[in-house]
C-alpha cells in the first residue's frame, strides 16, 4: 500500500482507493472491522459494512491521516535554506553592528555579511532541532560558529597564509582594509563568538552553555582547526604526503567546525552524550566530505563559478584528493562518505532528521 485517494459519489463515505505501485491500478474497497483493506467486485453495490456511515467515515479519516503522515511528509530544502540563511543574516547583522571603533567594525561586518552559505549556522539549528530545541535558542551559537568560519577565512586569504585575492566573489578583507586590520578584525570575531554565546543564549541551563563554550573552544584551538591548518602549511612542497596525512589536514581544518556546529546544536537541544557522539559522527563524515568535494571543485570549476580563485591549491603544489587518488576515486570516496554519514541518523525521527540529511546531500553534490 503505497497512497490513499478519497472516492467520488456516495462510496466516499464508506471506501478508499488504494494505488498500487505500478502506477496504473486504483481499486476501490472498505476497511473490514481488522482495518484490512477488502476490494469490491462490484463497486456500485453498496457493501453491507455492519456499521453506521458515520463509524466508517470515522476510521477511514483516521487511517487515512495515519497513512499520510507517514507518506505525504515531504521536506522543501531550497525554502528551508532560504528561510535558515534569512534568519542567521538579520542575526549576523544584529549581533555586529557598526559602532566605534569605525575601521575594526567595517571590515568584520565587510567580511561577515559578505555571503556565503551558511552551512555550519544550519547544521548548529537544524541539529537543535532535531532534539525539539528551537532555533532561537541556538541562534547565538550558529552566528558563533559563522564568525569563527569567517575568522579563518580571513586569516587564511593573507599572504602568509594562502595569498588570496578573492573571497565570496569579493575582494578578500586585507586587500579592502590591509593586512593589519584584517588580522585584528579576524582576533576581534574570533572573541565575540563567545562573547555572543555567553551572554546571548536564553532558554537553556548555563551547564549547557557552558558545555557549548567548551565545545567551540575544543574544535578551534590547537586540536582542531588550528591543527589542521598549521599541518596543511608545513605540507606546502612536500612530495610523499600520502592519505592519511591529508586526512588529518581536512579533518581538523575543516571538519572539526562543522562537527563542533552539530555537537553544540544537539547539546543545546537536549541530547544525550550517546545522541551526541553519533551526531558527531555525522558531522566528521560531511565534514571531510566539504573538503573532498572542495578539492574536486578546485580543478574542475572557474573562479568565477567558485566565487574565489580556482586552481590555487595546484599552483601553490598542494596535496589535494584528485592529486593523490584522482577525480572519479575522489568522486567515489565522496559518495561513500556521505552514504556512511548519514547511516548514523538512521535510528532518529525521519521528518526532524530532515534537514541534516538534506544538507549532508547539498554538501555533496554543491557546486561552489
Amino acid at each position: 500500500m503505497a497512497l490513499i485517494y478519497s472516492t467520488p459519489s456516495w462510496v466516499q463515505a464508506h471506501t478508499i482507493s488504494i494505488y498500487h505501485g505500478n502506477g496504473s491500478s486504483f481499486f476501490p474497497c472498505y476497511l473490514s472491522k481488522n482495518k484490512a483493506p477488502v476490494f469490491l467486485s462490484n463497486p456500485c453495490k453498496k457493501p453491507n459494512l455492519g456499521r453506521s456511515p458515520l463509524s466508517i467515515c470515522a476510521i477511514l479519516t483516521k487511517e487515512e491521516s495515519k497513512i499520510k503522515k507517514a507518506h505525504d511528509f515531504s521536506f522543501n530544502f531550497k525554502d528551508y535554506m532560504l528561510e535558515k540563511a534569512d534568519s542567521v543574516n538579520k542575526a549576523l547583522e544584529q549581533a555586529v553592528s557598526i559602532r566605534e571603533p569605525l575601521k575594526i567594525h567595517e571590515s568584520m561586518r565587510y567580511s561577515l555579511l559578505a555571503g556565503g552559505k551558511r552551512v555550519r549556522p544550519m547544521l548548529c539549528i537544524a541539529a537543535c532541532e532535531l532534539f525539539g530545541g528551537d532555533e532561537s535558542v541556538a541562534m547565538p551559537s550558529a552566528c558563533a560558529v559563522e564568525m569563527i568560519h569567517t575568522m579563518s577565512l580571513m586569516h587564511d586569504d593573507l599572504p602568509c597564509m594562502d595569498n588570496d585575492d578573492l573571497r565570496r566573489g569579493k575582494p578578500t578583507n586585507h586587500k579592502v582594509y590591509g593586512e593589519d586590520v584584517a588580522v585584528l578584525a579576524g582576533d576581534a570575531l574570533l572573541a565575540f563568538a563567545f562573547e555572543h554565546i555567553a551572554t546571548s543564549t536564553k532558554g537553556v541551563t548555563s551547564e549547557r552553555i557552558v558545555r557549548v563554550i567548551g565545545e567551540l573552544a575544543k574544535c578551534i584551538g590547537s586540536e582542531g582547526l588550528v591543527a589542521g591548518q598549521i599541518v596543511d602549511v608545513c605540507s606546502e612542497g612536500i612530495s610523499d604526503v600520502g592519505l592519511q596525512h591529508l586526512e588529518f589536514i581536512h579533518i581538523h581544518k575543516t571538519a572539526a567546525l562543522l562537527e563542533g556546529s552539530v555537537a553544540m546544536g544537539a547539546i543545546l537541544g537536549g541530547a544525550d552524550d550517546e545522541e551526541v557522539s553519533k551526531l558527531r559522527k555525522f558531522a566528521r563524515g560531511i565534514g571531510l566530505l566539504f573538503q573532498v568535494v572542495d578539492d574536486i571543485l578546485d580543478v574542475t570549476k572557474s573562479s568565477k563559478e567558485l566565487g574565489k580563485t580556482a586552481a590555487k591549491d595546484l599552483v601553490a603544489d598542494k596535496v589535494t584528493y584528485p592529486k593523490l587518488i584522482g577525480i572519479d576515486k575522489s568522486r567515489e570516496f565522496a559518495e561513500k562518505l556521505n552514504r556512511e554519514a548519514q547511516d548514523q541518523l538512521a535510528g532518529f525521527d525521519s521528518e526532524k532528521a530532515a534537514p541534516l540529511i538534506a544538507l549532508a546531500n547539498y554538501i555533496a553534490y554543491r557546486d561552489n
